[in-house]
């Protein structure tokens, strides 16, 4: 349900959907120039990308604020988890 934290822009949405989302708009090389991290740059793999953002409190927040940016400014696809 999405009625719990109706204030969280990341509410219903899993880590993967985020990436994959990014990955999908900007493309591994675009976001790897907006969030400078070895895991985007280096034979990027989504795997690889979530064990880093995982272990990567100040990455993961980066990713994150990407993400609650780009829906801001570019709308909301379909994807939560329902």
């Amino acid at each position: 349900m999405h009625y719990e934290q109706p204030n969280n822009p990341l509410h219903g949405y899993t880590l993967e959907q985020i990436v994959l989302s990014l990955a999908d708009y900007y493309g591994w090389p675009g976001l790897a120039e907006r969030i400078p991290v070895r895991c985007f740059h280096n034979n990027p793999s989504l795997r690889s990308s979530l064990k880093f953002l995982r272990k990567t409190p100040w990455a993961r927040q980066k990713v994150e604020a990407l993400f609650v940016e780009t829906l801001q400014r570019y709308g909301a696809d379909d994807e939560r988890a329902d």
